[in-house]
């Protein structure tokens, strides 16, 4: 360890067991590994610096950033041979260009903090997602994040223009540039955007921003179902073109779950069985998009496209609605064990999915219960399931195999993917030898021996 201390400081090098513990269990308390330390360096000579020793060394190493992987990507191994890497001292805000509309973060700052700093500078960082307080920059990019507003920016991967990558060998890429058009050969950045740290540590990144909205609408409308809240969203976005930022799907259940466990929460328009949560955005101060929700609903309404309505009047009320949704994690943690999908599949074809998903898991496991909510406007949906009411959660857990299967198998058959945005890391493994194509591993792995020929990179997680 003296050598790692050498470089980032006594007091950065953790090893005693209660210190290391925090960094060891993934966010849903599935994974929990050992490491022969944390080490927490402050800057990208510093990472490049350890990255060497590791490498000389043949010391693994798992990149951290917030530590709130879903897949367990960010957790070590219970063999303890691997060492932590934590980019929270990586924090800093480097440029922020205005007039090019760009900045240059480093990849432990935390997603609200980049998101702070862009409102700070008049413009808009608009990755969003529930765990944006905690996350860290690096993490969202390694990731691909999607979040709220994918419908109308795209995911993590189209809002960055510019990448800082230290490499297996200690090497560093600086590939910070903040163009728009560089049509000079391959993309590099996008080889690691996505990668979940098993190619390079991003240590870096250049980002797009957007102009500010000045305008801006929320509203929670109740449907009669999937089918309807698809046409809705046809209908809507037709009406609103790319101002309509998300459009998220929310089942009764997910809403009572949400307000069992944080009661203070609204219940808008109870007595329905399903709901879409829509924002649209405008960066016009004098924009009529208010007035044009409203008409596009009201013709909803009249066309029975929607059952029910209510529009935020205040951001405090728009602010109340989106809790009520980035709350359904939570809840559902408190609630205890369950089995989680990160299932996309083409809009067009969701309510078949959900409809035939629904008549085989009854089949197989009676009595579970369905937690869905997520964002239909990109077909995105968290299909969560639940254990039957008076059973034991690991009892339910026991049947994730099951449960995956007929799940995933689904999704395949509809032309979808296993995991939309939260990444493969140890969990879905086996999912990627099931359903990728045997040429795309083969070139996966090419592209890893390539990169990371002593597979010291987050070893055991993606391929």
């Amino acid at each position: 360890m003296s050598s790692l201390q050498a470089i980032v400081g006594d007091l950065n090098v953790i090893t005693a067991a209660a210190d290391v513990a925090p960094y060891l269990t993934d966010w849903r308390e599935r994974y929990r590994g050992e490491a022969r330390a944390v080490v927490k360096p402050g800057s990208t000579a510093e990472v490049a610096a350890v990255a060497r020793v590791c490498a000389e060394h043949g010391v693994p190493i798992v990149p951290q950033g917030g530590n709130t992987s879903l897949c367990g990507g960010a957790t070590p191994h219970a063999d303890g041979d691997e060492i932590v890497m934590q980019l929270s001292r990586l924090n800093r805000v480097r440029d922020i260009d205005t007039e090019n509309a760009t900045m240059t973060v480093e990849a432990g700052v935390p997603l609200a903090a980049v998101q702070h700093a862009a409102a700070e500078a008049g413009l808009l960082f608009p990755l969003s997602l529930a765990a944006e307080g905690t996350c860290a920059i690096g993490g969202n990019l390694s990731t691909n994040a999607g979040g709220t507003a994918v419908l109308r920016y795209g995911n993590a991967r189209d809002l960055v223009l510019g990448l800082e990558i230290v490499l297996a060998d200690g090497r560093v890429w600086d590939g910070l540039r903040g163009l728009r058009k560089d049509n000079t050969g391959y993309d590099l950045k996008q080889l690691f955007l996505g990668s979940e740290g098993t190619l390079g540590i991003i240590t870096a990144a250049v980002l797009k921003l957007f102009p500010r909205p000045r305008t801006s609408a929320t509203a929670w409308v109740a449907v009669e179902g999937v089918a309807a809240a698809v046409r809705l969203l046809g209908v809507v976005h037709q009406a609103l073109g790319d101002r309509l930022t998300g459009f998220e799907l929310i089942s009764a259940d997910c809403v009572a779950l949400t307000r069992a466990h944080f009661p203070a929460l609204p219940d808008p328009l109870p007595g329905h069985e399903w709901y879409v949560l829509l924002q649209a955005d405008d960066a016009s101060a004098n924009s009529p998009l208010l007035a044009q929700v409203e008409s596009a609903l009201s013709n909803c309404l009249s066309d029975e496209l929607a059952r029910d309505v209510v529009i935020a009047q205040s951001e405090t009320q728009a602010a109340d609605l989106w809790n009520l949704r980035e709350h359904i994690p939570e809840a559902q943690k408190r609630e205890g064990p369950n089995i989680k999908h990160d299932i996309s599949v083409p809009v067009s074809r969701m309510t078949a999915f959900l409809s035939r998903s629904k008549d085989a898991l009854d089949a197989e496991l009676p009595g579970v219960r369905y937690v869905v909510f997520g964002h239909l406007g990109d077909g995105n949906l968290h299909y969560n399931l639940s254990a039957p009411a008076g059973s034991t959660g690991s009892t339910f857990l026991d049947q994730s195999s099951r449960a995956n299967r007929i799940v995933y198998d689904l999704v395949a058959s509809f032309g979808g993917s296993f995991s939309a945005e939260h990444g493969v890391g140890q969990m879905k493994r086996a999912e990627m030898e099931r359903y990728k194509m045997p040429i795309e591993l083969e070139l996966m792995r090419r592209l890893k021996q390539a990169l990371d020929p002593h597979g010291i990179l987050n070893p055991g997680k993606v391929v």
